[in-house]
C-alpha cells in the first residue's frame, strides 16, 4: 500500500471536522482568514492540524457574532487585547439582541393592529362590528385609519371624535349600511343620487363635526394625503366612486371646505 509523500486530511474532511462546509472554507481562504495549505503530488490541498486549528478558531469566532472582517486581527492580537476585542463584540451584540427583540414585540403588536393605530381607534372598529358592519368594511375602515393616521395624523382625533358620535346615531348607521350594500347597484341607479342627498343632510345636521381641527391648514399636499384615504378602495366599485362624488359635492356646495385633490 502506498502512501502519499504529504500528509494531511482533505478540505472535504477539514470542512466535516470544523462543522463547516466546503464552501465556507473557501471562503475564509479568499479573506485570508486561513492560509492555503499545502498541496499533494496530484495537486489536491491538504490540511495539517495547524489548518484544522486555524479553522476552528474563525468558526467558533464567526458563530459567536464576530464580523469576519474582524477575526484576523483578533486572533493576531495579544491577552489583553482579545479579552477588549470580544468585550466589544459582546457589547455590540448585545444592542443587537436588544432591537431584534424591540422589532419581534412590535411584530406582536402588529397582530392586533396597536402598532399600527392607537386603542381609540381600535375601539371604532369594534363599535363598527357591534353595530353589524360586515367584516369587509370593517376592513376596510381600519385600511382608512391607518392610511388617515400616517398622512394626516394632526386630525386624527378630531376624526375619531366624529366617527364616535355619528355611529351613535342610528340613521347614519342606517344610511352608511345602505351605501355598504349599494355596492351591487348599476352605477347609474338614481337611488344613488337620493342616498347622497340623504347621507349629505344627516352629515350637515351636525356641522361643527365636520369643522377643521383648531391649526389645520389644507393645503395642496394635505388635500392630495386627504384624496389618498378618502378614496380607498373606491376602485372596487364605481357607485361608491360617484356616491362619494356627490356627497362631497353637497357637503361643498354647502359651503364645507373638503379638499379637492
Amino acid at each position: 500500500m502506498t502512501r502519499n509523500r504529504v500528509g494531511g486530511i482533505t478540505i472535504g474532511q477539514a470542512a466535516a471536522f470544523a462543522g463547516v462546509t466546503v464552501k465556507t472554507v473557501r471562503h475564509y481562504h479568499r479573506l485570508g482568514l486561513l492560509a492555503e495549505p499545502r498541496r499533494d503530488s496530484s495537486g489536491y490541498r491538504r490540511y495539517g492540524s495547524d489548518d484544522l486549528l486555524r479553522l476552528v478558531q474563525v468558526r467558533t469566532l464567526a458563530t459567536a457574532g464576530v464580523p469576519l472582517s474582524e477575526i484576523a486581527s483578533l486572533l493576531g492580537a495579544g491577552p489583553e487585547q482579545f479579552a477588549a476585542a470580544l468585550a466589544d463584540v459582546e457589547r455590540r451584540l448585545t444592542d443587537r439582541i436588544t432591537d431584534l427583540v424591540a422589532r419581534r414585540d412590535a411584530l406582536h403588536r402588529l397582530a392586533d393592529d396597536r402598532a399600527l393605530l392607537p386603542d381609540r381607534a381600535l375601539a371604532v372598529l369594534d363599535r363598527m362590528t357591534e353595530l353589524g358592519f360586515s367584516p369587509d368594511y370593517v376592513a376596510g375602515q381600519r385600511e382608512a385609519l391607518v392610511l388617515f393616521r400616517a398622512l394626516l395624523p394632526e386630525g386624527l382625533d378630531h376624526f375619531l371624535t366624529s366617527l364616535e358620535q355619528r355611529l351613535d346615531d342610528p340613521e347614519y348607521v342606517d344610511l352608511i349600511k345602505r351605501s355598504v350594500a349599494a355596492a351591487s347597484w348599476e352605477p347609474d341607479d338614481p337611488q344613488i343620487e337620493e342616498l347622497a342627498r340623504a347621507i349629505a343632510a344627516n352629515l350637515l345636521a351636525d356641522r361643527e363635526l365636520l369643522a377643521l381641527p383648531a391649526g389645520f391648514r389644507i393645503g395642496p399636499d394635505t388635500a392630495t394625503r386627504y384624496g389618498l384615504v378618502d378614496h380607498h378602495r373606491e376602485d372596487r366599485s364605481p357607485v361608491w366612486a360617484r356616491l362619494n362624488a356627490l356627497i362631497q359635492a353637497e357637503l361643498r356646495s354647502a359651503g364645507v371646505p373638503v379638499p379637492d385633490p
